[in-house]
Order: structure tokens, then sequence, then C-alpha cells
């Protein structure tokens, strides 16, 4: 099948006369039909309809050609049908007519014009063919093939599937964006988690970037031990521990590294005193003033042997002579020396592999926000140290909105968010519960600094919010509106584009990729 456009142009002035003289016209033909009905002896009113559509749609387009900027065209339409037999090629008309005449449009057979109708087909810029339509701009270009966007790079760019519009492989690098950072975004089973282990597995054979995964669903260890990697189980029985108050020379860019690390011990406290309004500003005084304290004798000479743990701050607080700082040590007591006290020790686990991923399953749901923030600051820590080697850092937080809850918390985090870029780190958060990510203070810095965003399936109450958050239209809505596994839309800097991953499920790699129950309980 061959479809031709014949477009003409009309001169604006020419286009308002003619339209002016057909108006005249109908006008005529309708005082005709009122007198007529005159002298029968019904209603004037009555005319036929076509005549009243006609005279309707003729001002409109009047108007349309005088204040709208639009201008007139001629069109004729072709279609040629091309077949092997007489019958397959009956049949191919008969489809193409029934197709046209299901969108309310008739195609006329050009019966001792094939000849004509074929030449008008070649691109020779011939119409030989007088059968034309009169259409505005508007109206032309809804026959113009949309043009595809199209996202392909070399390098180190990654695969993400296939352009849903051109059926083109997606290859793209985050780290030719101006900020790689990105999110992860669909309900439950729309592939998520999946997208995520798809992404991390082409950055681990490509890239030579070092991977770190906050798993607080114990989802990502078999693709990890599959691909040789780490796995870091932190629970209240593990004998693996990470120090909170791990700190590094170059935690900051400040000359004194103190001055984030207090803000992340005043996010963790928080967590630990809990109540709605977070902690008090004396708190934050009294903790702040620990916070130097009890780093003075590390700093003097920074050894590991005289590293802080969280046992020292408490001890440093109980020492203040505000009963604020008791507040907060009464609350920390569960944590040092009470039955939660997994993070009261130094770090003994070397991270000395390029895929690490912290299993903190296990902690429970008391401690789960605490283990992800100081999952985090352990991995910050290692971005600082990789910037050093200038070697990229990749890092991914599953439910990630459990991090934006706490006023502290999300700020602490959302400073950790922006810095990733300035540090050659790539910080990827997912989650399933988009409502909470949206309903943070801070969900406007997090989309302002992400210039990636892998959208899949949404639910209803979300669509509108994500759709006004970033400026998505409602043709692009529908690839994120009930859409199966592994479909929905990539946002790539300026670029929107949808793609569909279908995985192989044949293959090693979907058994240890997969979450669904019935996959993996039959591994």
């Amino acid at each position: 099948m061959i479809v031709n456009l014949h477009i003409k142009s009309i001169d604006q002035a020419e286009a308002i006369k003619t339209i002016k003289r057909k108006i005249t016209d109908l006008d005529k033909m309708k005082i005709d039909e009122q007198k007529k009905a005159v002298r029968s002896g019904y209603d004037m009113d009555i005319i036929p309809s076509d005549l009243a559509t006609y005279g309707g749609e003729a001002k409109n387009l009047l108007q349309d050609l005088q204040s709208r900027n639009e201008r007139m065209f001629l069109v004729t339409f072709l279609v040629v049908n091309m077949a092997n037999s007489k019958r397959k090629l009956d049949n191919d008309v008969f489809a193409a007519a029934g197709i046209a005449q299901k969108y309310n449009c008739a195609l006329t057979r050009l019966d001792f014009q094939q000849e004509e109708g074929l030449m008008s087909s070649i691109p020779l810029g011939r119409n030989e063919i007088e059968i034309q339509r009169g259409l505005t701009t508007s109206s032309t270009a809804v026959f113009i093939p949309f043009i595809t966007q199209e996202l392909f790079q070399g390098g180190e760019a990654l695969y993400y599937g296939l352009n849903a519009l051109s059926n083109n492989m997606i290859l793209c690098d985050r780290k030719q964006l101006k900020n790689p950072n990105g999110l992860i975004l669909g309900t439950p089973g729309s592939g998520k988690s999946f997208a995520a282990k798809r992404e991390i597995t082409n950055a681990f054979l490509i890239t030579d970037d070092d991977i770190y995964i906050s798993d607080p669903e114990a989802e990502y260890a078999p693709l990890v031990n599959s691909l040789l990697g780490q796995v870091i189980r932190i629970s209240p029985t593990s004998k693996e521990y990470i120090n909170p108050m791990d700190i590094n020379l170059n935690y900051s860019e400040d000359d004194n590294p103190l001055a984030l690390k207090s803000d992340f011990i005043l996010s963790l406290c928080e967590l630990v005193v809990g109540g709605k309004e977070g902690l008090a500003p004396v708190e934050k005084t009294v903790i702040d003033r620990a916070v130097r304290t009890v780093y003075r004798e590390f700093l003097a000479e920074p050894v590991p042997e005289r590293m802080p743990i969280l046992g020292d701050l408490y001890e440093e607080l109980l020492r203040q002579p505000e009963p604020e700082a008791a507040r907060v040590a009464a609350a920390l007591e569960l944590y040092v020396t009470g039955s939660l006290n997994v993070f009261n020790h130094r770090t003994n686990v070397e991270l000395n592999n390029r895929l690490v991923c912290f299993d903190i399953k296990s902690l429970g749901k008391q401690l789960k926000k605490l283990g992800m923030l100081i999952v985090q600051d352990q991995i910050w820590n290692r971005v600082t140290i990789n910037r050093a080697k200038k070697k990229a850092t990749r890092y991914y937080m599953d439910e990630f909105h459990l991090l934006l809850r706490e006023e502290q918390t999300a700020a602490y985090s959302v400073e950790i968010w922006k810095r990733f870029r300035k540090w050659s780190g790539i910080p990827t958060g997912i989650t399933q519960n988009v409502k909470d990510l949206l309903s943070s203070r801070e969900v406007e810095n997090i989309f302002e600094n992400s210039d990636f965003v892998l959208m899949l399936n949404q639910a209803v109450s979300d669509r509108n919010i994500l759709a006004k958050q970033l400026n998505i239209s409602p043709q692009q809505m529908k690839y994120v509106t009930h859409t199966e596994s592994g479909e929905g839309l990539l946002f790539y800097g300026n670029v929107i584009l949808p793609f569909v991953d279908h995985f192989p499920k044949d293959t090693k790699l979907y058994k240890v990729m997969t979450t669904k129950p019935e996959e993996v309980s039959s591994e």
C-alpha cells in the first residue's frame, strides 16, 4: 500500500473571497427554501438539515481564516493498493474502504483513472487527479505523519527497551544528562524492581561504575549473587555491622566535614525520637554540640580505632546539662544498650566489591527507615572516596518514599540527592507509593533535580498530579494507563518516549530478576 498526499496552498485573500461567495450562495438557497415553505403552508424555520449545517460550517471556516491564523489548502489524499491476485486486491480495497468508513470518510475508486492515480502517487510532485478537498491548516496537519523522537546514544549507553512508536532500540547514557539523578515510578506489579535490576545488570556489564543497592524487601540478592556481587544482611541478630557514625575527611566539600555529618545525625535522631513535630530547636542544638565533641578525638588523629560509635554520642548527650539532651539520650538508649543495638558497633564489613546490596528486610518495621538512612550515609561515604578516584557511583533506593516522610530526614535526603551529581553519583529512587512521594514537601526538589524518570503503569489518583508535575500530554498518559508490566514512559532530559521492554522469560537472567511469586517459587 502507498499513501500519498498532495497539498496546495490557496492565497489567503482568494480563499476568503471564495468562502464569502459560498456563504452568499448558501444564504440564497436558505431564502429560497423559506419562500417554498411559506407557499406550502408550513413553518419557514424548517429547512433541510444539510443546508443549516453547511451554513454554520462555512461561517466557522471564515472566522478561522480571518481571526485564528489559519490558511486554506486543497488536499488530495491517494491510497494505492497492490496485490498478487485480483481477489486479494478486491479484499484489500474493501478493507481500506471499511477502515475509512469507520472514521466517517469515503474512499472513491478511481475507475478508468488508474494510470493517473499511479503517476500522482509516484514522488514526482505531479497531481493528475482533480478530486480535491479544502482544509484549514490545523485540519491539514492531521494528515502529516507523526515524527517520533528517538534516543540512540553511543559509548556507555544502556538499553531501556524498544520505542513503542517506531520499534527502534532505546539506548541512553545517564551520565550525559545535566542531572543524572533518576526515579522509577509505578504501581505494584508494573515492573519497577525488574526495570531497576535491568539497569543494574546493564550498568554492571557495560560500565566500570560502583553499584550500591538499598534493599528493604530482600528482592535484589539473587541477582547480586549471580553477578558475584556482595550481599550485606543487616538485622538485629546479624554479625555484620555498619556504623552510622562513620566519616571520612572528604565527607563534605567544606573544610569542615562535620557540618553535613551533623545534618545526618539530626535526621537519625529525628527518626529515633519520633513525634509529629520532630526535633525541637534546643534538641537540635544539644545534638549538634555533642556531635562536635565526640568527633574531636577522631579528627585530631583520623584512624579507625578512634572512630566514635552511637554509644559515644549517647554518653555525651547524658553529660549535657539541658533536660532536652536527657530526652534525646533516653530515646537513643534502645538503640545503644537495648534490644535494637545493631547500629551501636564499628563497621566490620569491607565494601570491596563493585556491586553491593544492603539487605535490610530483617530489620523489621521499627528499624527499616533508620536502616535506609544509615545505608544512604554509608554510600555517601563511598561516593566521596570514589570521587577522588574519578569513578562514578550508582545508588538504587527501593521504597524511597519512606525517607521523605519526616521533615528533617526528607531535607537531609534531598540535600544528599542534590550533592550526588557534583560528586559523580547517580542515585535512583524506586517507589510504588507515588502518593507518599508526591505528598512530601520536598517533592519539587526531587523532580527538579532528576532528569531521568522511568514511569510505568500509574494509579488513577496519581496520574493527574504526575501529568502536571512532569508536563505530560493526555496522549502520552495513555502509555501509563492500564498498561502491561514493562511498558511506560521514559523521560530523558527534554525527551519523552513511550517504551516497551518485554524480557524473554526463558532465560536464567529472568529467573533471578523476577519477583512474581509464581515464578520465584517455581525456580
